[in-house]
């Protein structure tokens, strides 16, 4: 008897250590052609670029585009909710459930007006800064203590233009330092699995 519950609690342990190295990398956006290229869409876009260079592809599966990568005995989910960008939370609620993914290996990936253009900040907590996708999440998870990278869009809009500017395309200027800003989009997610929240931070904020 001893000995059975022995191997049940080892095996309970076993699943606890595997889901702890299972990570869920959440990049917001909306689905369709027409705004493939928009501001609001960097978090698919990193997503998009990550996956490129890793040769890996995006299948579509329940409330969103999912592809997995390995590296040095983690797994990483990448998630590109199909919900559209206002019901993000629905579909990171529902991925982290299914794969046993603990909040804290949770991140989600947002464009933030308030930051330069093409400045990225790792925070582990706030508010939802107005910002619909991150507003849902908040409700559906119940909490604003979760991981979060912000990329900086900037706020080069007038007054009013606010949705035209974030459902709004890169511009050339943009686009031409927006390779750089991805490639160090990257290495900021491996280094949030490989080396924890707070040496990421460290590192890459200001960058």
């Amino acid at each position: 008897m001893w000995q059975f519950l022995n191997k049940l609690f080892v095996r309970k342990d076993k699943i606890q250590e595997d889901n702890m190295k299972k990570y869920l990398i959440v990049g917001l956006g909306n689905i369709g052609e027409k705004y493939e290229n928009t501001r609001h869409n960097i978090g698919f876009k990193i997503l998009d670029f990550f996956a490129k260079k890793a040769d890996i592809s995006f299948e579509t599966l329940k409330l969103g585009d999912v592809s997995s990568y390995k590296i040095k005995g983690r797994t990483l989910i990448f998630l590109k909710p199909s919900t559209f960008m206002n019901l993000s939370g629905k579909a990171i609620l529902y991925w982290m459930t299914k794969e046993k993914i603990p909040l804290e290996n949770v991140l989600v990936i947002t464009d933030d007006l308030n930051l330069p253009f093409g400045s990225i900040r790792l925070k582990t907590k706030g508010s939802d800064g107005g910002h619909n996708g991150l507003k849902d999440i908040q409700d559906k998870l119940n909490t604003t203590k979760y991981n979060r990278f912000r990329f900086g869009i900037s706020d080069a809009f007038s007054k009013g233009r606010q949705i035209d500017y974030v459902l709004g395309e890169w511009t050339e200027e943009e686009n031409t330092t927006l390779d750089e800003r991805l490639e160090i989009s990257v290495e900021l997610i491996k280094s949030f699995v490989l080396s924890g929240v707070n040496n990421t931070m460290n590192t890459f904020n200001g960058k």
